[in-house]
């Protein structure tokens, strides 16, 4: 068995991101498996070196370890470029001239959630055209009907790409890579075997079950971590300093209150300070807490002021 962290070194680690850290690590652990850490640097005007550093020492302090070397996205460009040229070759994949701007006028529609209206095939039509000297991104071509998979916490899920999002971009206009295919061709190359990331990503799942499909690649399994929240009942993110692992650290927190909080609102202990390698014994996923958890910032001030 085989799991993996893969943060993105663009803000220093808060709660949420380090409670999917705890729950994949035990999820080895238990199986006497081994965890590997990456880092998703692709987006080179937001990662930062102080932030990656910052994941590492945050890991150890909370008694998380690794096996092997750290995997950097930003040095694998040229095995993003091959993934892509052997879709474009098999013709699962396009060139598209479609500017954020081009999509919105063709759909017709207001800006929807983080990733806009549905792709409306401009550029997949056969015999088109594409604009000499514009820079272009590359698509991959969804496949119709649902795509399922039984996640390990929420159960049977399932979306249709095509439907819902279209074609979707697996390099840039840039040359970069986007999340959608790096992390697939990663988890596929370091033999990934389950990956354990927050609820918010569920929906990304089908598109990289695509991809690993087309690629020949077997997918690893799935356990999306319900998310904390805040009492605003929005997910922790990282523009919440006051909630970071960094922050909490310098206010006086230890690794083992920080692992036996996390436990507890994940269901695996009463939140007494533990260490990881304390809880690798008892984990199941059936111990695992399936609600959102809501998170008191207040209330960890006034316990680390």
């Amino acid at each position: 068995m085989r799991g993996r962290f893969a943060p993105s070194p663009t803000g220093w680690l808060h709660l949420g991101n380090v409670r999917s850290a705890l729950l994949g690590w035990l999820a080895v652990r238990a199986q006497g498996g081994q965890f590997l850490l990456r880092i998703e640097d692709l987006d080179g005007a937001r990662c930062r070196p102080e932030y990656t550093q910052g994941i590492i020492d945050d890991l150890r302090f909370l008694g998380l370890d690794w096996d092997g070397e750290v995997l950097h996205q930003s040095r694998r460009k040229a095995v993003y470029d091959a993934a892509v040229a052997r879709l474009l070759d098999d013709g699962a994949a396009y060139p598209c001239a479609c500017s954020r701007a081009d999509v919105l006028r063709a759909a017709g529609a207001p800006h929807v959630g983080e990733e806009g209206p549905r792709y409306p095939g401009t550029c997949a039509t056969p015999g088109v055209v594409l604009p000499p000297g514009k820079p272009t991104s590359v698509r991959f071509r969804a496949k119709a009907g649902p795509t399922s998979f039984v996640d390990e916490l929420l159960g049977p899920q399932g979306h249709d790409v095509a439907a819902e999002v279209g074609d979707f971009v697996i390099r840039r206009a840039d040359g970069v890579a986007s999340y959608q295919l790096a992390v697939v061709v990663d988890d596929a190359a370091q033999g990934i075997t389950q990956v354990v990331r927050g609820e918010d990503l569920t929906t990304s799942t089908p598109r990289q079950l695509q991809l690993f499909d087309a690629l020949g690649w077997a997918a690893p399994s799935f356990a999306h971590v319900p998310l904390l929240l805040g009492t605003d009942g929005h997910r922790l993110a990282k523009r919440q300093g006051s909630l970071t692992v960094a922050s909490l650290r310098a206010r006086g927190a230890t690794g083992p209150e920080l692992v036996g909080l996390l436990a507890g609102w994940s269901g695996l202990s009463q939140g007494a300070p533990c260490t990881p390698a304390e809880l690798v014994s008892g984990f199941t996923w059936a111990s695992v807490r399936r609600e959102p958890t809501v998170v008191d910032a207040a209330e960890l001030d006034r316990r680390w002021p």
